[in-house]
């Protein structure tokens, strides 16, 4: 069994590009058409594309356009010369006397003229065309007449590819924003559930640490009121934060820009986080932190994200030393949160800013949160990423403009 493959030629492939078999209106073309009839003073005229097998007129003057082949075509007896063909009285040209069109078989064609039709690439596709039963010249200005409407052919071929572009754009950007609306309307369902499932056990924390407080056994003990006191604090803070997710989700991802400082959003951090900085001995140590526009909330949740990790992926039986500096750079600030943990491989460092993943040792976490913090920062207009420092450990860093 054998099998043929039918190679496209350069000029039935751009016929087709610029849609010139697409049956759809042509009404600029028609236009133009009706107007060179006029000026050369004839009663017909045509575009055509001529390709390897057929020629089709595409819009026509004085008579009904039509397909036929290329054999039988007289603009593709002349379809490879270069300029203008004049032809006074087509039945004492040997090239045509014997067409049928001219013999009165088909037709009685005398007079014919046409000009090369080019693509905006220059492309040979086809002939504008002019002819008559009487026979008869064209003066000079009705022959540069006809070269100019054919460049005109070549503009409209250009606009029409542009419009049409433009059109499959405009559908495929209607298409990704309906996705998008879907996506946006999914999001505030699932942040409404999640708020839901969150808040119901948060709920009872917060009532159980009020009820704590009240008792005289915490009151009278300075370290566990304290304690119960730093729950509640962390319980509203996490609600607050619950809150200021499902109004992001429900907004579209609208943020709340303010002037921050991002030295309390860490202090902030910090206070909530102070048990698990305990259970570790962990050392953070805090340099200089800028001002800047931001959501405080929402950098709130990239901070303790990065944070918790730190502190929790130390080196086993070491102390955990976090750092949390920031630069100055040209448009905006780099905010540092390094450690001298068990770090990430440089392989998988990109990978751990995606939802679900998590580095393959085994260490614990969900993959949710970097993911989450990526999002936020770039919501900001900053960038996040990490990096390995010389003394092993690990740098993420977040950048927010000025």
């Amino acid at each position: 069994m054998t099998s043929s493959v039918r190679t496209v030629s350069p000029v039935d492939r751009e016929i087709h590009r610029y849609g010139l078999l697409d049956r759809e209106p042509r009404r600029d073309l028609q236009s133009l058409v009706d107007l060179v009839a006029a000026i050369c003073e004839v009663s017909c005229a045509a575009i055509s594309t001529i390709g390897t097998v057929e020629q089709r007129e595409i819009v026509a003057h004085g008579f009904e356009p039509s397909v036929y082949g290329r054999g039988d075509s007289i603009c593709a007896v002349v379809m490879d010369e270069p300029g203008l063909v004049v032809v006074p009285d087509a039945s004492r040209d040997p090239r045509f006397a014997d067409d049928p069109r001219v013999t009165g078989r088909l037709g009685a064609i005398r007079f014919y003229a046409s000009v090369p039709v080019l693509t905006p690439e220059g492309v040979l596709i086809g002939r504008l065309c002019v002819f008559d039963e009487a026979p008869r010249e064209l003066t000079p200005v009705q022959q540069k007449a006809l070269g100019i409407m054919a460049g005109q052919i070549t503009d409209l071929l250009a606009l029409r590819f542009r419009s049409r572009a433009l059109e499959t754009s405009l559908v495929e950007l209607t298409t990704v924003r309906d996705e998008l609306r879907r996506s946006n309307e999914h999001l505030t369902q699932f942040a409404g559930q999640i708020s839901h499932d969150l808040r119901t056990p948060l709920t009872a924390i917060l009532i159980n640490a009020e009820m704590l407080a009240s008792e005289p056994v915490v009151e009278g003990d300075a370290d566990v009121s304290a304690m119960v006191g730093a729950v509640s604090k962390a319980g509203h803070r996490m609600d607050a934060l619950i809150e200021e997710m499902l109004s992001y989700a429900r907004e579209g991802g609208r943020l709340r820009m303010v002037e921050t400082d991002v030295a309390q959003v860490v202090g902030k951090v910090l206070a909530d986080i102070a048990p698990l900085v305990r259970r570790d001995d962990a050392d953070i140590r805090l340099g200089e932190l800028p001002h800047l526009q931001a959501d405080p909330e929402l950098l709130y949740s990239v901070v303790l994200n990065l944070l918790t990790n730190a502190i929790k992926f130390a080196r086993p039986g070491t102390r955990p030393t976090v750092w949390i500096t920031a630069d100055r750079l040209s448009e905006h600030w780099r905010v540092w949160v390094t450690d001298d943990g068990i770090g990430v491989p440089e392989d998988r460092q990109a990978a751990m800013f995606e939802l679900f993943s998590r580095a393959d040792d085994g260490t614990a976490g969900h993959g949710i949160g970097l993911a989450t913090a990526r999002r936020i920062v770039e919501a900001h207009g900053g960038t996040i990423g990490m990096q390995t420092p010389a003394a092993g450990g690990t740098s993420v860093w977040f950048d927010l403009p000025v």
